[in-house]
């Protein structure tokens, strides 16, 4: 953090003066907003947030964007870096209000991001700020899916601030309903979020084209997690003599890639045997949920959905195919609580984005009959997304990157949270494996392995589910996948449109559509729910039970809550089994006593 307070150098030294610092030494220190020279509505609207301290990356890059500097801030996910750029930018906004300067014929900021996701994201959390702070800035939120009148509707005013991705500002600019010289009157802020995945989402011609039009007055922020060729490409290209931050937490390189907190296992199997080694963890209790299970096709993510319904474990598939409202919903139920299994495809490396944009070119004659694949560009929930209390992350299918396994597992242990992460490694993963292990091992010889073997399982637990599994997994055919896709698409498409009025009027009502429903239209065996006793050897017992203990140590639920509706009390239902319970004495005795009671109305009154 050295050098924060010496006089700016120019050109090269500027862009390399905070590179490679650590915080060591005021790691200790904690830091105040109010000290950082934050407006007084920022300060209280945080308080009222319950946010009182500055992390690393913000108490370092608040400062210098307040000073009018263009920033490059590179920091892990989990860190802070959402507010790091939000807060400024709202006090220089607030600045432009108090002097009369804020008013202008276009947006003073935008905030582009390479996701729909995490663009629903930035704006729920600057939303969050304006709620406790001011109503004298407008914020609006545009998607490329808009209609160009509604997009025109949203931009009247105009807002101060737009959260949106690049593809959506320059649709807006080719279609006239941004006019290209208002933005160069009035922009005054431009900040790429996640800036490191804004070219490989295809946004470059669209952030070529916007460069044309952002004045050099205006104040550039890039936010990333990794540093790549992709950002020094929009540094050259936007930036002018920027300072770039680069902050490690602990001081250590493997801390910056991924967090201490986060143990990291792998099991070695085959391919085929890949589903029976996940019914064993998620069946046996060996992992903390929630757990959230990465794979690379839609197809396997369903089939992993209508195997483990089998089993009686429900689970929801997040995919590019699902409408955005029913995304949205799926990742706030899944971080509320609403269960605990989500299964989402690597947006990152879907080889099925790119089979989809080949079929779209060519046009087949059963095409009506056939599942039409639509898969959402603007799609991503890998990185950026911000879940809550992921205790487990699973690698069913392994990332085709050193990069992506880093993104990944940075969904768990966020905020200094523990968590855990487990990859099934095939032979065919094995060379990929052996490139992360390199990555997250490189001048770090002298530890010992940074991924373990998976300790808890055993292999006699293993094969005492097999049978069971394989019969199971032989059930799941192609085309019950593929049914249960279609199924889950048009259930989503319909649920869209009913996610999108309800929560105009409801923004905090999570529990109107449930997501977790069973797809399978076949009778689910009820043996196959509960796990025979004789089944699960000693040693897995301890195992599930040191699991359980841990969690309730760490004060996690051990099971969703009964909703109680309003005008019943609590406990009123039979919890107990009827087989049980029944006498058929009682119930004679029951006939019986109505029977008498009913001859003796029938009885005439004997005369006296």
């Amino acid at each position: 953090m050295g050098g924060s307070t010496e006089e700016k150098p120019t050109g090269q030294e500027e862009e390399k003066r905070k590179e490679g610092d650590g915080l060591g030494e005021e790691e200790e220190k904690d830091v105040s907003f109010e000290t950082l020279g934050l407006d007084e509505q920022l300060t209280r609207a945080l308080r009222k947030k319950g946010i009182t301290i500055a992390t690393p990356i913000q108490r370092e890059a608040i400062p210098l964007i307040l000073e009018g500097k263009d920033v490059v801030a590179r920091a892990k996910t989990g860190s802070g870096k959402t507010f790091a750029y939000l807060l400024p930018m709202f006090h220089s906004l607030l600045k432009l209000c108090s002097e009369k300067r804020a008013t202008k014929s276009s947006p003073n900021v935008f905030i582009l991001v390479p996701t729909r996701e995490l663009c629903a994201q930035v704006y729920q959390e600057t939303s969050s700020i304006l709620e406790f702070c001011t109503e004298k800035l407008k914020l609006v939120q545009l998607t490329a899916s808009m209609p160009h009148r509604d997009m025109k509707t949203s931009l009247a005013g105009p807002p101060n601030i737009v959260v949106t991705t690049p593809a959506c500002i320059s649709t807006c600019i080719s279609k006239g309903i941004l006019k290209a010289s208002s933005i160069k009157d009035s922009l005054s802020m431009l900040i790429l979020d996640e800036a490191d995945l804004l070219l490989s989402y295809g946004y470059e011609n669209d952030l070529k084209g916007l460069t044309a039009h952002v004045p050099r007055s205006c104040q550039c922020i890039l936010m990333s997690a990794t540093s790549s060729p992709d950002v020094e490409t929009l540094k050259k290209l936007l930036l002018h003599n920027p300072v770039t931050l680069t902050l490690s937490e602990v001081g250590s390189s493997k801390d910056e890639i991924i967090p201490r907190s986060v143990e990291q296992f792998w099991i070695s199997c085959n391919t085929q045997d890949k589903l029976l080694y996940l019914l064993s963890l998620l069946k046996l209790e060996l992992v903390q949920k929630k757990v959230l299970i990465f794979v690379n096709t839609i197809d396997m993510a369903f089939r992993i959905r209508l195997f483990l319904e089998k089993f009686g474990i429900k689970s929801a598939v997040l995919n590019a195919e699902l409408p955005q409202n029913s995304r949205i919903h799926i990742l706030e139920e899944f971080n509320a609580g609403l269960f605990d299994y989500l299964i989402a495809t690597d947006d990152s490396h879907s080889k099925e984005k790119e089979q989809a944009n080949k079929e779209s070119k060519s046009k087949s004659k059963n095409s009506k009959k056939r599942l039409k694949q639509n898969l959402d560009s603007e799609f991503g929930v890998v990185r950026g997304i911000d879940f809550k209390n992921v205790y487990t992350v699973v690698n069913f299918d392994m990332p085709q990157t050193a990069a992506g396994y880093v993104h990944r597992i940075g969904r768990t242990g966020r905020a200094h949270n523990t968590g855990s992460s487990v990859s099934l490694i095939s032979s065919e993963e094995e060379a990929i494996f052996e490139e992360i292990q390199s990555v997250l091992e490189a001048d770090k010889k002298e530890l010992p392995e940074i991924i373990t073997p998976f300790p808890l399982l055993k292999q006699n637990a293993v094969e005492s589910l097999r049978y069971r599994a394989q019969d199971v997994a032989r059930s799941v055919t192609t085309r019950d996948v593929q049914d249960a896709r279609r199924q889950d698409l048009k259930n989503e498409i319909l649920n869209s449109e009913k996610l999108k009025a309800h929560f105009e009027e409801n923004p905090r009502d999570l529990d109107l559509l449930k997501h977790d429903k069973i797809l399978t239209n076949k009778v689910i065996p009820a043996h196959l729910k509960e796990i025979p006793e004789y089944l699960v050897d000693p040693t897995t017992k301890e195992a599930s039970k040191a699991v359980k203990l841990t969690r309730a140590a760490m004060g996690i639920d051990t099971g969703p809550k009964r909703k109680h509706r309003p005008g019943f009390r609590k406990g009123s239902g039979k919890t107990s089994d009827p087989l049980r319970t029944f006498s058929a004495q009682s119930g004679k005795r029951r006939k019986r006593s109505e029977g008498d009671e009913s001859r003796r109305k029938r009885r005439p009154k004997q005369r006296s």
